[in-house]
């Protein structure tokens, strides 16, 4: 059964309601495991088939989380070559983590990447999370094709 870990920071809890629709939408398809967290160590992320990021931009980029798997998955040698890889998140001002994330997945850890990522300024409205489901259900019919 495909598996689908969708990691997130958050500490408004804009970026974690974008991750729990993001997770409902994967889950809305049959025979998909999906994992919500707000942490998991690097090898963990092996373990799954896709990997969505969920990444709130700060200061033009993402938290130190986010930069902290995956320094920890590249100097372990995590291998994630051909995994699916997908990023969102929130922003107040110019919204860059998210593309840093799919720029870092692609570039350094050689995934296939779902583009553009999701972004939402300030807080997700009922339009916003419903995207975010979408973006779920996407992935997840990626892993069954």
């Amino acid at each position: 059964m495909p598996r689908i870990l969708v990691l997130y920071y958050s500490s408004s809890g804009n970026t974690e309601k974008m991750a729990g629709a993001v997770a409902e939408g994967a889950k809305a398809i049959p025979e998909v495991d999906v994992e919500l967290s707000f942490y998991v160590p690097a090898e963990k992320l092996a373990e799954h088939d896709a990997i969505i990021i969920g990444a709130p931009t700060y200061h033009h980029d993402m938290t130190n989380s986010t930069k902290k798997v995956f320094e920890e998955a590249s100097s372990k040698n995590i291998n994630l070559n051909g995994k699916w890889g997908a990023a969102f998140g929130s922003y107040g001002w110019s919204g860059e983590a998210p593309k840093l994330v799919l720029e870092i997945m692609k570039n350094k850890f050689a995934m296939k990447v779902i583009e553009p990522p999701f972004l939402v300024k300030y807080s997700p409205d009922e339009s916003a999370l419903s995207e975010c489901r979408q973006l779920g259900k996407k992935v997840a019919e990626t892993l069954h094709r």
